[in-house]
């Protein structure tokens, strides 16, 4: 009986979306494995908007093909990830974004980075990509056929993870989740739904992969573009993302340790210091989009096959898994 397996996608902006369809890529064809058949499906941010078309039913060839524009790609999504948002916002707003959140952190109830996402200005940004993303991949107003589609959003007041998609979460239109989870503070303004605002998922976590701790699944696959474990030397614009992927690599670090503690295998996929060295300190580059995926593509082949090995429990290592 095969095992039960759970995927995460984490956050990372156009960059981080391209280098996670390098990285899915390369686990298809090292476990001969389509990411479609994953019980959950668990996205934030970028990841949301890869979660939302393995959701719905676009496979990770098509993607690929997709990213890099060939000629039998389906036009709907070389245009989507032909027109990614600009390297840098547009003139944000004189105010910040949630001052009731920054608040929140300074009496510690949510963390620092959540705190420092509500101070910076509410941003402009269109992102009615997203809106079409999702009205090519379902009808108005429903969700992707994939039932365990979850895409991570936070409440921009009060900081509270708000799961899209998850039984325990009031259903919402694909158009509105996706929009949420990729309102990037700065960026773009938060997503009102149901009278509440909603920002980027990445505030909180960069992949919330203890979503799964109680999932009952044998193994869990974290692809994480803003996590890493060999972050290399920085300079410039590179030293504060090099600080985010500190943070967000330290709660990685115990969301996957919450997962191993329940006997789930998880296998973590995070760039390398050369994939770090082509993405740059700007990970809504997109200049950067194209060579981003063709590193990808080369080094996560290593990765996912390493990784897979280091995690291997001995039924595994005998079935070649």
């Amino acid at each position: 009986m095969p095992p039960s397996r759970g995927l995460v996608l984490g956050c990372g902006g156009t960059l981080g979306a391209a280098w996670t369809i390098g990285a899915l890529h390369s686990l298809q064809q090292a476990l001969q494995w389509d990411p479609r058949d994953a019980e959950v499906l668990v996205g934030t941010s970028a990841g949301a908007e890869v979660a939302a078309m393995l959701g719905g039913g676009i496979g990770v060839a098509d993607l690929l093909a997709a990213q890099l524009a060939g000629q039998d790609a389906r036009p709907e999504l070389v245009r989507h990830f032909a027109a990614p948002p600009r390297a840098i916002p547009p003139r944000p707003a004189a105010f910040p974004g949630s001052p009731r959140l920054a608040r929140r952190a300074l009496r510690r109830s949510v963390p620092v980075l959540a705190g420092l996402s509500g101070l910076l200005p509410q941003g402009r940004g269109d992102n009615r990509r997203m809106a079409a993303l999702a009205d090519f991949l379902t009808p108005a107003g429903q969700w992707v056929r994939h039932p365990a589609t979850w895409l991570v959003a936070t409440d921009f007041d009060t900081g509270r993870r708000t799961v899209f998609g998850h039984p325990d979460t009031r259903p919402v239109a694909l158009w509105d989740a996706l929009r949420a989870s990729w309102a990037v503070p700065g960026w773009f303004p938060p997503v009102r739904i149901d009278g509440r605002r909603y920002a980027d998922g990445g505030i909180l976590s960069t992949a919330s992969a203890d979503l799964l701790a109680d999932g009952g699944l044998d193994e869990v696959y974290v692809i994480a573009p803003m996590s890493s474990r060999t972050p290399g030397p920085r300079s410039g614009l590179g030293r504060a993302e090099a600080l985010l992927r500190r943070v967000m690599t330290r709660t990685l670090d115990a969301e996957c340790a919450a997962l191993r503690a329940t006997g789930v295998r998880v296998v973590r996929i995070e760039p390398t210091a050369a994939d770090l060295k082509v993405m740059g300190g700007n990970f809504m580059d997109p200049r950067r989009r194209l060579t981003v995926l063709e590193t990808s593509l080369r080094t996560t082949r290593a990765v996912v096959r390493d990784r897979l090995r280091s995690t291997a429990r001995p039924a595994d290592a005998r079935t070649g898994a």
